[in-house]
């Protein structure tokens, strides 16, 4: 059973923590959606694959710093995208 806040102080912290849930849940799902767009296309060389990068990229930035992302995860998952993008790359024009 879900707590039930009894003094309106903690009766308004419930209902923005509950506010902000949603933020952010909607938040990772989109980055979660543009994530895997950009690995597909990076997958697939894909000629649009560095543009669908930057998208992950800003996404992924904007949700760090509205501190739904931890900064660190933002950034590792970017350096890898960038890396399979790189080494895609690397592979097509050999």
């Amino acid at each position: 059973m879900p707590h039930i806040p009894v003094h309106p102080s903690a009766q308004k912290r419930h209902r923005q923590n509950l506010k902000r849930q949603d933020r952010n849940r909607a938040v990772k799902s989109h980055v979660r959606n543009v994530v895997k767009i950009a690995s597909e296309a990076i997958a697939s060389g894909d000629a649009g694959a560095s543009e669908k990068l930057r998208e992950a990229t800003r996404a992924l930035q904007k949700a760090a710093s509205g501190k739904t992302l931890h900064r660190n995860t933002a950034r590792r998952q970017i350096a890898r995208l960038r890396s399979r993008l790189h080494k895609a790359g690397s592979k097509s024009a050999q």
